[in-house]
């Protein structure tokens, strides 16, 4: 049984309030500090204590979950959920409110519903606003705050069951402003769409004229077919969280297919792409800005850095401090912009090819077999968005339309593929490189523009990508060791792990392959299926039988050959 918690948490953590609840089914203030009191007394824990009848008669009480379905978010990972609603989130911060307590508030909020599970004097350290508050009514906060953080306690923040904040006294209550609500409750259609498209749309659109340089133009067929087998396998992830109650991510699929081996098994796949993606980024960067001043070195003594390694480490020092922020919903607001860098990557590349008169005059190759295994990588990567795709169908303000949403994101997604592979290799043939923007002409204002969006993209994504796998391996820390300095120690770890990866292995393209053809058929075709079967074998018909053993099978063998394909060309650009 948990402890008590303070009235603050309860606060944060509440996101109910009934108004058709009557005053006279209301506890008084005055009664509800006295229960409080005497559980904290008898060590009963928060008032969710089973055996209280007023408090389960109450209207406004949140039902408890079944101990089995409110086990799946009571391991680890407890903080996946929140991680990646930020990374995939693409709803505006309010920045008029910033260094005020609202601001204080929307930060609380976030880090206490990040850092599930964990003591208060962690949060205490996480919690505190950028800026300092002026008011009266701050100042009080803090003093209490920082009596809290005086306590020597073990209590938890999350009770078993969310009260009211009608059950608050009212000189207690938070201000509410709309940004206090989580946005993945009260996601839209188009909000889910977007959010889907920005997750899709990554930095994979660059190597698709690489792709089809590998794989010829009938590897396009392989671009399409995972379209739509990915489409497929996220229908099959909604089946799943539908199945049982108190399912919202991916790991709690796994956890409810395979047990705590399966939970863990997949977070750690899900971690490592999420890791894979940040080193992509720092080599992204390191080409695309040599490609920008080619002549730039730093010169240290006897060692010269040449224009890669010196991007790279100066990316890495520019990207360190995001991953210290407490709140990063500014850089949650930022990333949206990889939907935007998409679409313009695209007209940049189009507009290069019709208007700067460079032409789509090269034909190429109908089929190239021995490059069709990377080109399943490259063509896989483009469809890593399964990790996300559970949060935001339990986002959903109508469910029944996460079919449909998936579709278009997929759809539009899609589109942008082909256009970008098809006019990328009409443009420039056999001399495509992996990423199409260190193709484009130097003297022309447009292909700087198109570079320099591709530049400032993955700097704004960069935190927001490598915080879940920081913020879970923080889960792992010892109570006492999770301080706030621990955290930016574990965070900087991280970041300078990433930079020393993606100096030893330096090739874009054949390090997307390597994390499509692996991870990315992990993640996207085989999992899902396999959760399905696990969960849902006895419901589901022969022919659902049928396609996820066909799904299993295309994905098992990609992997097999695309992995096997890409570590033998990594291996070759050393010896």
């Amino acid at each position: 049984m948990r402890s008590s918690v303070s009235e603050r948490s309860l606060i944060i953590e509440s996101d109910d309030d009934d108004d058709d609840d009557h005053p006279q089914s209301q506890p008084s203030a005055a009664a509800t500090r006295r229960r409080r009191s005497r559980r904290h007394e008898d060590g009963s824990g928060s008032d969710s204590d089973p055996g209280s009848g007023s408090d389960s008669s109450s209207p406004c009480a949140t039902p408890r979950l079944p101990p089995t379905a409110s086990s799946y978010t009571q391991q680890w990972p407890q903080s996946y959920r929140q991680s990646i609603d930020i990374l995939s989130s693409v709803q505006s911060p309010n920045l008029s409110f910033l260094g005020t307590p609202t601001l204080s508030r929307l930060s609380n909020s976030f880090i206490t519903n990040s850092f599930r599970g964990k003591t208060p004097e962690i949060i205490s350290n996480l919690v505190k606003p950028l800026l300092r508050p002026t008011t009266s009514d701050d100042r009080q906060q803090q003093q209490q705050q920082q009596q809290e953080e005086t306590q020597k306690s073990s209590h938890y923040l999350l009770p078993s069951r969310k009260p009211s904040l009608q059950q608050i006294p009212e000189d207690q209550k938070p201000l509410l402003v709309a940004h206090e609500v989580s946005p993945y409750q009260k996601c839209s259609y188009t909000q889910a769409v977007v959010n889907g498209i920005n997750v899709l749309c990554g930095v994979g659109i660059l190597s698709t004229p690489y792709a089809i340089k590998q794989g010829g133009w009938v590897g396009l067929v392989i671009l399409y077919l995972f379209a739509v087998l990915a489409w497929y396998t996220g229908v099959l992830l909604r089946r799943c969280l539908d199945s049982k109650e108190g399912l919202e991510t991916y790991p709690d699929i796994g956890h409810a297919a395979f047990g705590t081996t399966g939970r863990i098994l997949i977070s750690i796949i899900l971690y490592v792409e999420l890791y894979a993606c940040c080193i992509e980024y720092l080599i992204l960067e390191s080409d695309n800005l040599s490609k920008l001043f080619p002549s730039a070195h730093l010169t240290i003594g006897n060692l010269t850095l040449n224009s890669h390694v010196f991007f790279a480490i100066l990316t890495t020092i520019i990207v360190m401090p995001t991953t210290w922020l407490r709140d990063l919903s500014c850089l949650s607001y930022l990333s949206a912009g990889g939907v935007i860098a998409s679409i313009l990557g695209v007209i940049c590349l189009f507009w290069v090819g019709a208007v700067d008169n460079v032409g789509f005059e090269n034909k190429g190759t109908a089929l190239n077999l021995p490059g069709i295994p990377i080109a399943i990588g490259l063509y896989g990567y483009c469809y890593s968005g399964h990790g996300v795709f559970p949060n935001i169908y339990s986002s959903l303000k109508n469910r029944n339309q996460f079919p449909s949403i998936l579709f278009t994101c997929i759809g539009l997604s899609t589109i942008l593929f082909a256009g970008a592979a098809v006019m990328g290799y009409k443009m420039f043939g056999e001399a495509t490189k992996s990423q199409f923007t260190l193709n484009l002409p130097d003297n022309l204002l447009v292909s700087k523009v198109a570079v320099w969006t591709t530049v400032a993209n993955p700097i704004t994504k960069y935190a927001l990508t490598i915080i879940p796998l920081a913020m879970s391996l923080e889960e792992l820390l010892p109570p006492n060791q999770q301080k706030y300095s621990n955290i930016i120690m574990v965070r900087s770890a991280l970041v300078v792990s990433t930079l020393l990866i993606a100096l030893s292995v330096p090739f874009f393209g054949l390090v997307m392959a390597l994390v499509g053809s692996l991870l990315t058929m992990l993640v996207t075709y085989i999992l899902p299926c396999a959760c399905f079967l696990a969960i849902l074998k006895r419901k589901a018909t022969w022919h659902q039988v049928a396609a996820c053993s066909f799904i299993i099978v295309v994905g098992v063998s990609c992997a097999c050959v695309g992995t096997y394909s890409s570590l033998s060309r990594i291996i070759q650009n050393y010896t």
